[in-house]
């Protein structure tokens, strides 16, 4: 990753090989079938990512089983190929590429890519499975070419696994901690090996994780959503910068580091996570709805109704409706088969996925003046295709408000914004994006808005708001011998 300074802020000018991807992670331990009950957590979580899946077992001899396909969950597996991964103990993944080109578009890596991945070593077989991306993984990664290690994929869960040392002299549990000391970002990582899984969350707090419990069984999530499905109980959230162990013992926690902070991505909560999940402590569907409150407070739109884009923007759109006194109306309908376009890994295909996902209730919105409520606009050409599909179905006007700041600075920690070209607002000003959406108006949330809308905590990372990143960030020209800030 190259890095240039611009005006106090950090852009982002090309991306090394190593592919910035986010996935979605599901582990459980000591239960029977434990590859049925990871299908089930993976389906609550296929919102994260539609391109890719995979599972790895263990079963009671210590034998590895992997599956991974590209498409969704239901796709990929079957009665048949879950029966072919015994064990009662495993983990899986969602995955969605954030480089800007899909998995199938890409002549680099494709189905090895996807999570978990599985490395044979004479001390023992493991499985690793990641959920975010590094600041530092240039460095890492010429720090471990210059060991003489190959690099056989372009994910940041083959780097983790090629710094813990396996020389077999102390337990393993030593060498994840040193591993990921090394390791700069937004992460939630799930190892696993023949007897045990090891879970960790970044020292930031940036990417969520969650522990939950079924009778004598743990397991952990990156969204406590999964835990309903399959009837288990929340525990509690893997702190920043612990590492919990899972085994025949039960559960027990060490610290990788003694630095803390409570900086969880702000896109979880605006986007990314379903409303019924629970984060660091706080409803997302009530912070959603929050955020539409206080949107109504800030940016008040002379308008007959208020209308949510499906689904995460529905949360806020309630709230701003019961704020302002408007009647809140299903003036958009969702098709129901199509997966999130903020997702998809190109813009031709976003488009296309907006122009399939939603409809305009013509009788709803015909000759009304809208409130359109947003959770976020990134590129914008997806607001642009919803005003004008509204325009179409015969909207007197349309106000659109946007239940988060302005995102002006690419991300780093695994959101797919990564250089400040494809954002909207970027270089642009208020005025600008909002005749670029060809909107009659355009309002934003405040980031101490967004930051309140969490009912007490004081710390998000708001980095693509604000400039401001809670980690250090690294370019080319630092020393490759050097992994820490």
């Amino acid at each position: 990753m190259s890095l240039e300074v611009r005006d106090g802020n950090v852009k982002l000018i090309s991306n090394r090989q190593i592919e910035y991807t986010t996935v979605s992670v599901f582990g459980v331990y000591g239960i029977k079938n434990a590859s049925q009950i990871i299908y089930y957590g993976l389906h609550a979580l296929q919102h994260r990512g539609q391109e890719g899946a995979g599972i790895v077992t263990f079963n009671s001899k210590g034998e590895g089983h992997r599956i991974n396909g590209l498409g969704l969950v239901s796709e990929i597996f079957n009665k048949e190929n879950l029966s072919s991964l015994p064990g009662e103990m495993g983990i899986g993944n969602v995955r969605y590429t954030s480089s800007g080109k899909g998995l199938r578009a890409s002549g680099n890596g494709s189905l090895n890519d996807v999570q978990p991945l599985y490395f044979r070593h004479r001390t023992g077989d493991f499985a690793v499975a990641c959920d975010g991306s590094l600041v530092n993984s240039s460095q890492i990664t010429d720090y471990l070419e210059n060991l003489g290690k190959l690099m056989q994929t372009g994910n940041v869960s083959e780097l983790l696994a090629h710094l813990i040392k396996k020389d077999g002299t102390e337990p393993r549990i030593y060498s994840i901690l040193d591993a990921l000391n090394m390791m700069e970002g937004g992460f939630a990582f799930i190892i696993m090996t023949k007897n045990r899984i090891y879970a960790s969350r970044d020292k930031y707090g940036i990417k969520p994780l969650a522990i939950g419990r079924l009778g004598d069984a743990y397991m952990v999530s990156s969204e406590s959503c999964a835990f309903d499905l399959i009837g288990a109980d929340f525990v509690r959230d893997v702190e920043p910068g612990e590492v919990i162990t899972i085994d025949e013992k039960g559960l027990r926690s060490r610290r990788y580091s003694q630095f803390q902070r409570h900086k969880m991505c702000a896109m979880e909560f605006i986007y990314l996570a379903r409303p019924d999940s629970d984060i660091d402590g706080c409803n997302v569907h009530a912070f959603r709805k929050e955020s539409g409150r206080r949107l109504c407070r800030e940016c008040p739109a002379d308008a007959d109704i208020v209308v949510g884009v499906p689904d995460s923007s529905l949360s806020a759109a309630m709230g701003y409706a019961e704020e302002s006194g408007l009647p809140y109306e299903m003036g958009l309908v969702k098709n129901r088969y199509v997966g999130r376009t903020f997702i998809q890994p190109s813009q031709a295909m976003r488009e296309r996925g907006v122009k399939l996902k939603l409809s305009a209730v013509r009788s709803i919105v015909k000759g009304k003046r809208i409130a359109l409520i947003d959770d976020s606009i990134v590129r914008g050409t997806t607001s642009l295709q919803i005003v004008k599909l509204l325009r179409d179905a015969g909207a007197k006007e349309i106000h659109v408000r946007i239940a988060s700041p302005m995102m002006k600075h690419p991300c780093f920690y695994g959101v797919d914004t990564s250089t400040y070209e494809e954002l909207l607002c970027s270089e642009r000003s208020l005025e600008e994006a909002c005749r670029c959406i060809e909107a009659d108006s355009l309002g934003y949330l405040s980031p101490q808005s967004t930051i309140d809308s969490t009912f007490g905590s004081d710390e998000l990372c708001l980095a693509c708001f604000t400039g401001e990143y809670p980690t250090s960030l690294y370019n080319d020209v630092c020393d490759g011998s050097s992994l820490e800030a």
